[in-house]
């Protein structure tokens, strides 16, 4: 995002629409963001509660008064109470069960209980009745008749990949119609310890994801409904047992009145909403094994509000920036929850394909994301049907906008879409500069791979400029749109976490756009003045969005200079190589300050210890 004075103007003051409502189980009536979650330290502990069955029947859901217990007839592992299911010789069920929160940060779990087996079963090769212990949807184990014993016998199971998750712990007997099996449990304990990471590896997951898109509009293009799938595979060690969408565009309106619906999950159960309404948990069927795939389904319904912002409609254009859920990533940090932010970016996801077919009016055309095919559909209708491949967001635009197109000397298709209030003169001037910069850019950090580019201008954009993979929002402005451009390869190509690093994708498509410009830099680094000792060029949104007035300072100011410094010091054609060798390394994967840290280093003979200091590159 390229920010302009227009900043000051709040996404409180724009006003919001009532906005059409469907049905999401799960939904709280507060919209306070929580905190993000954060990998925890290791603090040993037992989880369960009550595992001894001493302390009544508390926090324990039992199927009838008869099942935790002291009566005669069994006999308890220790102390005087126990959980007895079965025993009573007819067609019968009981179940136990307690919600368990296992904490993260420790690398190891296991789950033990005491378990007493007898039977008035004869047989030694049918198994009549039953007990099934659980954890979550996953079965630990089954037993039966055939596994009576005469006292108790431990068992023990390692739960380590529900770390970080609430759960149900549950046990259910069994009976056939005949001749009693009692199952005798006794001190259930879920115990943790280990080292003070999560026991979840760094890997990024869930990797790979393909949505499939499909969406209807009204008349103006301001309400869209249909429906949505994601596939992804689990590429970590550590089994998946849900997965979280964002819905980061119910920052503009609230969890009373959310402009992003989802309705109708398949493959996975709605959880609860967190995050102010932008996060939506679903939980899987079943632990999702490393390279292992899922795809989840659910209905979508999106109403765009009212103003000139990355997701608003201004007057009769609508612009519709990060109203696709997509899926959070989770690393060895756990899973980023972060808020949304208006002051900057929050979105980190990972590459992924998008096909998504948009039925709309006629009268409206319609800017997306990746290469868009238009064909005929029901009566004054219009199907475009936009493809994308390894991006990391998709975005589109509605309105009855005027469109100009050329190509870029390299061969990139550009087309400029603008509101009525741009000339034709603004608007070819944006078309020339827009096939300039995506060649500028390319030429210094690899070719352009998403097709053709689209960028939608309107003057009355109070943020400035926005980008999206191969669509950018703009005002009429050389600066910004070679900037916004520039994403394509800072935030689009070479992701990045944009709420714990926007430097990594600001930084670098200022220091890029200055370059795409034949500005040099000369001297800005001698203008920085830090306003105190905590305020570094890599601070995340969180310290940027309680200090928002230096937010443009420093990110894009203090952090592009840093890096024209950067280049005088180890030279040009150095500086050269390693922005274009970095992007090479890192091409539809991620970024981070310790890997970019590196490469520099790695780029030069000069020890760069203390020009990370003195530019307060953390990382």
């Amino acid at each position: 995002m390229r920010p302009t004075p227009r900043k000051a103007i709040t996404a409180s003051a724009l006003a919001v629409t009532a906005l059409a409502a469907l049905s999401l189980p799960g939904t709280p009536a507060a919209a306070a963001p929580p905190a993000a979650p954060v990998a925890a330290a290791c603090t040993p502990t037992q989880v369960v509660a009550n595992g001894g069955f001493e302390s009544g029947t508390s926090p324990w859901t039992q199927s009838s008064t008869r099942v935790i217990t002291n009566r005669a007839g069994q006999t308890a592992h220790g102390g005087s109470s126990f959980a007895w299911l079965g025993g009573v010789g007819s067609t019968h069920t009981d179940t136990l069960s307690q919600s368990v929160t296992v904490p993260s940060g420790c690398s190891s779990a296991t789950l033990t209980f005491w378990l007493h087996i007898d039977t008035a079963e004869t047989t030694s090769s049918i198994a009549y009745d039953k007990l099934t212990a659980k954890i979550g949807s996953t079965t630990l184990a089954t037993y039966s008749n055939l596994d009576k014993n005469t006292g108790y016998a431990q068992k023990s199971f390692d739960v380590s990949a529900f770390a970080g998750q609430t759960v149900t712990l549950a046990f259910t007997g069994t009976e056939d119609s005949s001749l009693q099996s009692s199952f005798v449990v006794d001190d259930v304990a879920l115990d943790t310890s280990g080292g003070t990471t999560p026991p979840a590896d760094s890997t990024r997951t869930p990797a790979a994801p393909s949505y499939t898109v499909d969406l209807s509009s009204d008349t103006s293009g301001t309400v869209w409904s249909g429906h949505e799938s994601a596939t992804f595979t689990n590429a970590s060690s550590t089994a998946l047992s849900e997965v979280y969408l964002r819905l980061w565009d119910n920052y503009h309106g609230t969890c009373s009145a959310m402009p992003i619906k989802v309705s109708n999950v398949t493959g996975g159960t709605a959880g609860a909403l967190s995050v102010g309404c932008t996060a939506l948990k679903i939980d899987l069927p079943g632990p999702l094994a490393q390279g292992q795939s899922a795809t989840i389904g659910f209905d979508l319904g999106i109403t765009v509000p009212s103003g000139a912002d990355r997701f608003g409609h201004d007057g009769a254009f609508s612009f519709i920036g990060n109203a696709l859920p997509v899926l959070a990533v989770k690393d060895g940090a756990g899973w980023h929850l972060d808020p949304y932010t208006n002051n900057g970016e929050s979105f980190y996801s990972l590459a992924a394909d998008f096909k998504v077919t948009l039925d709309h009016p006629s009268t409206l055309l319609v800017p997306a994301t990746g290469t868009s095919v238009d064909t005929p559909g029901s009566s004054g209708r219009t199907v475009t049907t936009a493809t994308a491949s390894k991006v990391r967001d998709f975005a589109w635009a509605a309105g009855p906008f005027s469109k100009i197109s050329g190509t870029s000397t390299a061969g990139t298709r550009v087309n400029v879409y603008s509101v009525s209030a741009i000339s034709s003169a603004d608007a070819q001037s944006m078309l020339t500069t827009a096939k300039s910069a995506v060649d500028a850019h390319a030429s210094r950090f690899g070719a352009y791979p998403y097709g053709e580019l689209d960028a939608v201008i309107d003057n009355n954009y109070w943020f400035g400029g926005m980008e999206y993979p191969g669509f950018v929002l703009d005002l009429v402005s050389t600066t910004a749109l070679t900037h916004e451009i520039g994403h394509q390869w800072w935030y689009g190509i070479v992701g990045d976490d944009e709420y714990t690093s926007p430097w990594l994708d600001e930084a670098f498509t200022d220091y890029a756009t200055d370059l795409a410009l034949n500005k040099t830099g000369t001297n800005c680094w001698n203008n920085v003045s830090w306003a105190s000792s905590a305020e570094k060029i890599t601070n995340s949104m969180a310290y940027w969005d309680a200090h928002s007035s230096r937010y443009s300072t420093v990110v894009y100011g203090y952090g592009k200079c840093a890096l024209h410094d950067l280049r005088r010091l180890i030279g040009d054609t150095a500086m050269t190589k390693l922005l274009k060798d970095y992007a090479t390394a890192h091409w539809y994967g991620v970024s981070t300050t310790a890997e970019f840290k590196a490469a520099a280093q790695a780029a030069t003979s000069t020890d760069l210890t203390s020009f990370w200091s003195t530019h307060r590159i953390d990382g």
